[in-house]
């Protein structure tokens, strides 16, 4: 571990779910269908330094129009981790998906770092095709726009250094402009894939997720993902329930609500 670096602890929060079968996670379904739920996350890397928070997921409101099990506001959970959302001063967002920007308009002071192509997408010709469209909540992408204009999105182009410690690439093909995130931690780099790959099995078998706006490009995303990390076991998929049963709580009271990234895996 190279040791002029921060060692950040790093945690994924669950706040939702939904229950879904295999067939729904994999381009042209799976021979063997049968139930595969889907858990939503954000993430957390903390510092005495520093907070930064990787995406910002959804709100009740629009858990209810889109079916999904809410089970508790993920900005209010970040007090779990001794992270108050009005201090925040820098928030990831690895698209611009409605699971992965939604409570933008909690983080009153955060900068917002984004790919500059997903901002082109969210806002560009593509969106007149539903089949594309669906992943966006129209309104999350106009308030991104009022904060671009108000001075608060940063947008990269290509692999970035945050932070020391915090490093951007970005992954495109399920969306225009999606990217991850690598972070410095006690057992190295551990690299936060978001949407990259959604479960691991995604990874481990070459089978991209349903929703793709360029498929190569999500098959060369998992070799990126590769590619950046010290192994597979340093890679967390972005909506796997595994997460939760490979890594432990910080304490017994958050149990089945937040995990730790930054120590090994069990499995």
């Amino acid at each position: 571990m190279t040791t002029d670096l921060p060692v950040y602890d790093l945690f994924a929060l669950r706040y939702a779910m939904r229950e879904a079968r295999r067939s729904d996670h994999f381009i042209g379904g799976d021979p063997h269908d049968g139930p595969m739920p889907m858990d939503y996350f954000l993430w957390v890397a903390k510092s005495p330094e520093r907070a930064i928070v990787i995406d910002a997921g959804f709100t009740a409101e629009i858990a209810a129009k889109r079916k999904r099990t809410f089970l508790r506001c993920p900005i209010d959970s970040l007090s779990l981790l001794g992270v108050d959302a009005a201090t925040v001063k820098d928030v990831v967002l690895t698209h611009m998906h409605y699971d992965h920007v939604g409570n933008f308009h909690r983080f009153p002071v955060a900068q917002f770092h984004l790919q500059e192509p997903e901002m082109h997408y969210a806002t560009g010709r593509y969106m007149r095709y539903p089949r594309l469209s669906h992943s966006f909540e129209p309104e999350d992408v106009v308030g991104m726009v009022r904060l671009n204009f108000a001075g608060r999105v940063n947008m990269h182009n290509g692999p970035v250094d945050l932070a020391p410690g915090i490093t951007l690439h970005p992954a495109p093909g399920h969306s225009m402009g999606l990217q991850f995130a690598r972070v410095h931690t006690r057992r190295g780099w551990v690299v936060v894939a978001s949407d990259v790959t959604h479960f691991y099995e995604n990874m481990e078998t070459g089978r991209p997720f349903t929703t793709a706006f360029h498929i190569g490009q999500m098959l060369e995303g998992f070799d990126k993902l590769v590619a950046a990390a010290p192994t597979r076991k340093h890679i967390v998929p972005g909506h796997d329930p595994e997460v939760m049963k490979r890594y432990p709580a910080p304490s017994p009271e958050l149990e089945g609500i937040v995990v730790r990234l930054d120590v090994e895996p069990n499995a």
